[in-house]
């Protein structure tokens, strides 16, 4: 074999790796009827896909997770927050939801708090919560970081990128926030979707440049939304001091059906290009070459969720485990 060959494969597998590590799936359970744990975990590996977002901790998916080598984002349910203010209740709850899987289970994240908005009640509670488990974690030696996911609602200024800030409501919130996580060398989770963005401004924003389709950049250099948002997000760290912060996808998706823009070809086609877009390496123009860690929203649709109709159809798969597009995780 010659040594050009060797060189070509061992690139294939480094990008197949990269590929593989770059995109997960967040697994809500707001669906009726579901398969079992078992099968959802077993559906994870057939499809290739070796990260999962859960949005509590329970039991019957952890034991199902055991020994499978899929990194797990776990989320603190939002009814649970408040009590993980008193340090006992945060050590009680990693005692119970993460030390006794912690050997057979790869957490990665542990996330406090999804979307809380400083006008929420539970947003008094996400600092002191993260405290408390943090140091719960740290007390256990295990290697767990912990953050919370934000919206984009918490950005301001967002066009053009560069110019992103926290809005004034925001940013007494989130950077006591953002200096504790800088502390603790843990990255910030934020949801991003682009689907939400075009649906809120058609007038500005082409659909093409939401779906990844757009032929070349645009008057301040992108050529994507998801990039844009991503970038308007980058830009309102550094103006809070954590420039070097990083940080991790923890949603993004579009809906099949439901609402203006939501169809199954815009769907696949947004899926498509988001996975080859944060696969690939490229990074963003702010953040060039650098990962982007990236949960795909969500495994199946949720008809039990509320809100608008839109919300029940982010699925790539079927409830009968059938998928919904023909995507390649990794």
């Amino acid at each position: 074999m010659s040594a050009i060959l060797v060189l070509l494969l061992v690139c294939g597998i480094s990008s197949s790796i990269t590929a593989a590590e770059s995109v997960g799936v967040c697994y809500g359970v707001l669906g009726d009827p579901l398969p079992s744990k078992q099968e959802v975990v077993d559906l994870y590996k057939s499809n290739g896909i070796g990260k999962m977002r859960i949005y509590s901790p329970e039991k019957e998916t952890l034991e199902a997770l055991r020994g499978s080598g899929i990194e797990l984002t776990m989320d603190v349910a939002k009814d649970t927050l408040q009590s993980l203010t008193d340090s006992d209740a945060a050590n009680n709850w990693v005692n119970t939801n993460v030390i006794p899987y912690a050997q057979d289970v790869n957490f990665k994240y542990i996330t406090v708090g999804n979307e809380i908005r400083p006008s929420y009640t539970e947003a008094q509670y996400i600092l002191p919560a993260i405290t408390n488990i943090q140091n719960a974690i740290s007390s256990a030696n295990l290697p767990i970081k912990v953050s919370t996911a934000i919206d984009s609602t918490l950005i301001g200024n967002a066009y053009p990128p560069n110019d992103g800030v926290f809005t004034s409501e925001a940013e007494p919130y989130i950077k006591p926030i953002i200096d504790l996580l800088k502390r603790n060398g843990a990255p910030l989770l934020a949801n991003v979707y682009p689907y939400f963005a075009y649906v809120g401004d058609q007038q500005n924003i082409p659909l093409s440049y939401a779906l990844f389709t757009q032929q070349g950049e645009n008057s301040v250099g992108y050529q994507n939304l998801f990039d844009a948002m991503l970038d308007a997000t980058y830009s309102a760290l550094e103006k809070v001091g954590a420039s070097d912060m990083q940080i991790v996808v923890s949603e993004s998706g579009w809906p099949s059906e439901g609402g203006v823009g939501a169809s199954t070809d815009n769907a696949a086609t947004y899926y498509a290009n988001l996975i080859s877009h944060v696969s690939g390496g490229s990074g963003t123009p702010k953040k060039p070459g650098q990962s982007i860690p990236t949960y795909l929203f969500a495994m199946f649709d949720e008809n039990k969720k509320d809100g608008d109709d839109s919300e029940r159809h982010f699925g790539l798969f079927t409830p009968d485990k059938s998928p919904k597009y023909q995507l390649s995780f990794s």
